[in-house]
Parts: C-alpha cells; sequence; structure tokens
C-alpha cells in the first residue's frame, strides 16, 4: 500500500504519492498538483565515477506530448530532443539543489522529472522542482535539503502565488524562489519593469510560502525517509597542502593570481603547477591529486585576499565596474549591431528583422503560447576563452543565457501592431571573462535601437559576486564579477533592468543559500551599476532607437481587407497570390481577421503589390477610372488585367472614339492602358471602356 500526502497549495491540493510506483529509484514521487501529474525519481551509483573533479549530477525534465491531449509534429511522431523549455527547466530544478549535495560526493546521480499530465493553471515544471527536491529528501542520497519552490506574479499590483495561466497572461512578473529552511537559494524572474522594492517584497513572501512547503516536505521524510547512505570522501591530504605551500608560499600564489590579464593569470598558474610536478614526480598519488588541490589553493588565496584584505585579483575596488566600451554599426549590410565591452568581456549582437510569419513556431506543453516573435539566441565559441574545441551547437548553458537576455528584453519591446516585425538577435561572445549574459543584454539593446526598434527604453544587466566567511554576517559583495571571482567565489547574480525597474534576475550561488541583507545589498549595487552603464557608456553610443529601419531591412506595408475576399487575393491553389510575389518580389502574408503583410526591401515594388491586393479586393463601379494591360484580343474586344487575377473586357465598340474594324488595329497584348467602369451590362458583367475615359 502507498503512502499519500496532501497539503493545500495557493488554492489548489498538493498530493504526493510515495511507494507507488518507481519503486527500484532511490527515492521517487508521483506528484499531483491539480490536474498536473509529474513522475519525479533520484537514482544514484553505487560507486564514484572514475576521473571526475566534480559532482556528477544529471537532471532531465521530460515532456510527453500526450500530457496535453496532442501527437507530436514530425515524421516518426515520436518526442525528439529535449525543448528549450525543457532544458530551462532542467536548469532551474539543478541550481538550487546542485549546492547542498557533498562537495566531495563523486558518485552519478540523476534526477528524473516524467510530465505525465498537465493542468495549464497548476505549473508542471514547479511541480517537477518539488518532486526533485522530495524525491532526493526521502532516498538514501546525501543530500543537505530539503528545498522548495514557489512561483510568483504581479497581477494589478499584487502578488499572486502560483498564478494561474488566465493571471500569468496578465501579470508583470514571472518569479521563481526557491528556499532551504533559512535562505533563498536560488532566484529567477522575468519582469514588466518591476522595482527594486517590490521584487524584494516578492521574493520574501515566496520565502514564506515555502517554509510551509518544506514543513510538509519534512512530514514526508519523517514517514518515508530513507538513511543517507555512506560515500567515499575525495578531498585533498592536509600534508599535500602543507608540501605544496613550502614550494609555493601564499604571497607567491597571490602574486600568480593578482592580475587584470586572464591568459596572465593561466600562464603563471601554468609554471607554478610544472614545478610543482617537478617536485611530485615519483609520488604518483599526489600527482593525481594535484590538479584539484593547485584548484583548492588559488580559491583559498582569492578568497582570503578579498573578504579579509578587500582586495580583488585585478586591483579592482569593492564596487568598481570594469572598463566599460560601447559602439555600434560594426557590420555595414546587417539591419542592426552593437559591441559592448566590459574588460575581458566582449559580446556583438546582430539583429535581424523579417514577416511575423517568421516568428518561432512552439510545440509543448504550454497550450497559449504557440508562438514568439522574439528571439534571443547566444553563442559561446572556444576562441572567447582561448581554448579549442570542436563546436557541438548550443549546450544547455548557451540556451540558458540567450533566454536570460531574451527574458530580459521581452518587456520593452513593442508590439506588433506597432511594428510588424519577428526580431532575432544573436550574441556572439568574442571574448569571455565574467558574466558575458549579462554584456550581451546591453549589446542586444543597442543593437535593437540600431536597427530601428522602437524599443521602450534601452535595458543594461550586471552581475554580482559573493565571498562569505564562517558567519552570516561575515560576507563582502563584489560588483562585476570576472570569471575567477565567480569560479572561486559563493555567488553569481545577475540582475538586468532599465532605469524604472527590473526586467531579469537570475541567481547562481555554490553555498547553502543567501540571507536577507545580502540579497537587498546586491540588488541595490546591480541598480547602481546598471544606471552608471545605461547613462555613462550605453547612451554615448546610441541614445535612442532609429526613426526607421535600416537600408537592409526588410519594410512592411499593412492593410486590411474584407476576411471574406481573402480566397480572392489567394486564388485558386495560390495562383493569385503567388503571381503576385513573383511579379514584385515581395512577401505576403494574410491572417484570418483580414490583416495583410506586405514586406520587400523595394519601396516602388511593394507599392505595386499594395495597389494589386486594393484592386483585387475592389468591387467596381460605374465612373472608376482603372489601369491595366491587355493579356487578350478577341474579335469583339480586348481582355483588360487590373491585377492577377481580376480582369475586365471593353467592347470593340468601346475602344476608340472612331469606329474600327479590328481590335488589333488599336491595342496590342501587353499595352498598359486607362478604363473607365461602365456598369453592368444586361447580362450583369462588368463592361469598360477606354474611349470614354475623361482626361485631367
Amino acid at each position: 500500500m502507498y503512502k499519500k500526502f496532501e497539503m493545500e497549495l495557493a488554492g489548489r491540493t498538493l498530493r504526493v504519492d510515495v511507494d507507488r510506483v518507481a519503486k527500484q529509484a532511490n527515492g521517487a514521487a508521483l506528484m499531483h498538483y491539480g490536474d498536473t501529474v509529474v513522475l519525479s525519481t533520484a537514482t544514484a551509483s553505487e560507486k564514484p565515477r572514475e576521473g571526475v573533479d566534480f559532482f556528477p549530477l544529471s537532471v532531465e525534465y521530460n515532456e510527453k506530448m500526450y500530457a496535453v491531449g496532442k501527437i507530436p509534429g514530425g515524421f516518426n511522431k515520436r518526442e525528439g530532443k529535449a525543448s528549450e523549455n525543457a532544458i530551462l527547466t532542467d536548469r532551474v530544478i539543478d541550481r538550487p539543489m546542485r549546492p547542498l549535495f557533498p562537495k566531495d560526493y563523486r558518485n552519478d546521480v540523476t534526477l528524473e522529472n516524467l510530465v505525465l499530465s498537465v493542468d495549464q493553471d497548476c505549473s508542471p515544471e514547479l511541480t517537477a522542482m518539488l518532486g526533485s527536491a522530495i524525491a532526493v529528501a526521502i532516498s538514501d542520497i546525501p543530500f543537505d535539503g530539503p528545498t522548495a519552490s514557489t512561483q510568483v506574479g504581479l497581477v494589478d499590483g499584487e502578488l499572486v502565488f502560483n498564478p494561474t495561466e488566465a493571471q500569468k497572461e496578465v501579470s508583470d512578473l514571472q518569479l521563481t524562489v526557491a528556499s532551504t529552511r533559512e535562505k533563498v537559494i536560488m532566484i529567477e524572474a522575468g519582469a514588466n519593469e518591476v522595482p527594486e522594492d517590490k521584487m524584494l517584497e516578492a521574493i520574501f513572501a515566496a520565502h514564506e510560502v515555502n517554509q510551509k512547503i518544506i514543513a510538509f516536505i519534512d512530514e514526508i521524510v519523517a514517514e518515508c525517509g530513507k538513511p543517507k547512505h555512506e560515500y567515499i570522501h575525495f578531498s585533498v591530504p592536509e600534508e599535500l597542502f602543507a608540501a605544496i605551500q613550502e614550494i609555493v608560499p601564499p604571497q607567491e600564489m597571490e602574486e600568480a593570481v593578482f592580475t587584470d590579464d586572464k591568459q596572465t593569470r593561466e600562464e603563471n598558474i601554468r609554471v607554478i603547477t610544472e614545478r610543482l610536478e617537478e617536485a611530485f614526480a615519483g609520488n604518483e598519488e599526489w600527482l593525481e591529486k594535484l590538479p584539484d588541490a593547485v584548484y583548492q589553493y588559488q580559491k583559498k588565496t582569492v578568497r582570503k585576499m578579498i573578504l579579509k584584505d578587500h582586495k580583488r585579483p585585478d586591483g579592482r575596488d569593492i564596487e568598481e565596474i570594469r572598463p566599460l566600451a560601447a559602439e555600434v554599426d560594426l557590420l555595414p549590410r546587417v539591419h542592426g549591431s552593437a559591441m559592448f565591452t566590459r574588460g575581458q568581456t566582449q559580446i556583438c549582437t546582430v539583429t535581424t528583422l523579417a514577416p511575423l510569419s517568421e516568428a518561432q513556431r512552439l510545440d509543448g506543453l504550454d497550450e497559449t503560447q504557440t508562438s514568439k516573435r522574439y528571439m534571443h539566441h547566444y553563442n559561446f565559441p572556444s576562441y572567447s576563452v582561448g581554448e579549442t574545441r570542436p563546436s557541438r551547437g548550443p549546450g544547455r548553458r548557451e540556451i540558458g543565457h540567450g533566454a536570460l537576455a531574451e527574458r530580459a528584453l521581452v518587456p520593452v519591446l513593442p508590439s506588433e501592431e506597432e511594428f510588424p516585425y519577428a526580431i532575432r538577435t544573436v550574441s556572439e561572445t568574442f571574448e569571455s571573462n565574467g558574466s558575458t549574459s549579462q554584456a550581451s543584454v546591453c549589446a542586444s539593446s543597442m543593437s535593437l535601437m540600431a536597427a530601428g526598434v522602437p524599443i521602450k527604453t534601452a535595458v543594461a544587466g550586471i552581475s554580482c559576486g559573493l565571498v562569505t566567511g564562517d558567519t552570516d554576517d561575515d560576507y563582502i559583495v563584489l560588483t562585476d564579477i570576472q570569471g575567477l571571482e565567480d569560479f572561486f567565489g559563493d555567488m553569481d547574480f545577475k540582475v538586468a533592468g532599465t532605469h524604472k525597474g527590473i526586467t531579469a534576475i537570475q541567481m547562481d550561488i555554490k553555498i547553502h543559500g543567501l540571507t536577507r541583507p545580502i540579497i537587498e545589498e546586491a540588488i541595490a549595487r546591480t541598480r547602481k551599476a546598471r544606471l552608471y552603464i545605461l547613462d555613462e557608456v550605453m547612451s554615448k553610443a546610441i541614445a535612442e532607437p532609429r526613426p526607421e529601419v535600416g537600408k537592409y531591412a526588410p519594410k512592411i506595408i499593412q492593410m486590411t481587407i474584407d476576411p471574406q475576399k481573402i480566397g480572392e487575393v489567394v486564388g485558386q491553389r495560390g495562383k493569385t497570390i503567388n503571381t503576385i510575389i513573383e511579379r514584385t518580389g515581395v512577401k505576403i502574408d494574410i491572417t484570418d481577421d483580414g490583416s495583410v503583410s506586405i514586406c520587400g526591401t523595394d519601396a516602388e515594388n511593394m507599392e505595386k503589390a499594395r495597389q494589386m491586393v486594393a484592386t483585387i479586393v475592389t468591387d467596381f463601379e460605374a465612373g472608376m477610372v482603372l489601369e491595366g494591360d491587355v493579356v487578350s484580343i478577341k474579335e469583339f474586344g480586348a481582355f483588360i488585367e487590373f491585377a492577377p487575377g481580376k480582369e475586365g473586357m471593353v467592347h470593340i465598340s468601346k475602344i476608340a472614339k472612331k469606329r474600327i474594324n479590328k481590335v488589333e488595329d488599336v491595342l496590342s497584348i501587353g499595352d498598359h492602358v486607362k478604363v473607365v467602369c461602365l456598369g453592368k451590362d444586361k447580362m450583369g458583367r462588368l463592361s469598360f471602356s477606354i474611349k470614354d475615359v475623361v482626361e485631367d
């Protein structure tokens, strides 16, 4: 008999079934939130993975289309590679849980979440976050949890917990907060320029809700939890540390890492490592542990310098930002381009505009969002960090960074009515030494303005770091962390926003959570730095969006026609609309409500296409003057094409003011003529005349 646990969470029932399914996993929880059902499992290998110096944790969020009553698209009708939403969910599950596993744990651990049923008002992503936390908590896998997670919306100025689909549609905030018993351990947010004080209120309101969930999880663990298993510890022997310090005194290590040039620092460490390898040449055990020992020595040195001496590796002040530079229009033929440089971090973003028909189609579990018009992609080639490796396409990190920048910029984009374009920005990492995701926010904001996208205001991003001591009040927050401070520090707190407020947050930490004072200071620091970047750097490169799109960007003419006449414009099997496209070189998109978008780069041809569409949907009346081409000649008259699929006949008697014997005496195929509509003849057909046209 399985065990069932229930609690009320934001007005809906959260139910956890234990020992009902997947009993061979180390831990398993069948999660029910409303009608959303997710199976969360945690499994661990019996032995540590050989040859690794990190914790091999894998998180999987598996979306099944049957969960929303759909059959997958494509030829084989089977789910393929993970969607971007699934990858982003993997990351948001991973981030709050990874720091709570033992630092020297080397056993493979997999957290699997299988989405079985989706109630759009009960987030499957949130359900999976809670399920993973419960599965690990009740398992025998070492874990210093539990964690709990809550989503927060902001509707009409009021906070809403775990918002429904309707509430999400009108919410100014999409916030997810994960907590331990005492501290906040993960923050992920997209926001419509939400002020800092409101964001802090939302974060800690979610933290309070999380405490109720943790109490609920404690009840489950008390009844179903397994004793945590023993594992092989991997740590650097104290005697090895002592031997290293004899050869490389702390002062020498400080001098090695104390530089603002990443390559110089890496070369210094390489030389030190080679000396140590020579010194320990006869000790295989120490040589095996040497890379980790050197890493730990660097880490202790950097942390001590920062925390105790307030001395950063590159010599900056605690709140000082690295040298900044910004420029636009690097690339002559693209629709928009900009480059943003912060120290040794450099991003170039290119903007491309296209008709709305090129918006990205989404085939996932979210039934309300089936497409998106703004796409931000982020690339991180190996040369940006001075390494060599083959490109395998975007990994989870690249997808995550791209989504973060996209989330930061969406709130300032114009509506489709204001700017009827699909928009893609691509951030290319030219050089990396810390917080490329926030540099891509800055570069993308400028690139959009350079492309003539009328964004509401500029957006900038910056990251803060953290080094902590032995107590909660022994810490130091660092503005604009570089790579070394990220690697050896405790936090990467990324915040993007405008002058008005925050548009995105992502917080990664390596410790067991943050106190309120740390979060408040980090948010205050990022605001100060963000405003400096906006006012002193970005605005000097480009102060506002250009009044129109560039020379090489497509132009769009919009018009509206009677939906009943869409078929006339399209023609049989698309013949009419394809003829217009062939003759003018434009692209035409028509929606079911009669909205027509004509896209092209040649204004004259775009106007020709517009006139053709307007002519096709026009109801001709007596007295209306039209122009067209002679397309056919008969004994009794000539047929004039006014637009593809739209013709009229001029009787031979209406061609010239004098009597003519043959139509060919006056007209030839291809002649461009002006006619006047005479109305309908006795048989109800429209008739036209050339001779009755009154010239101006």
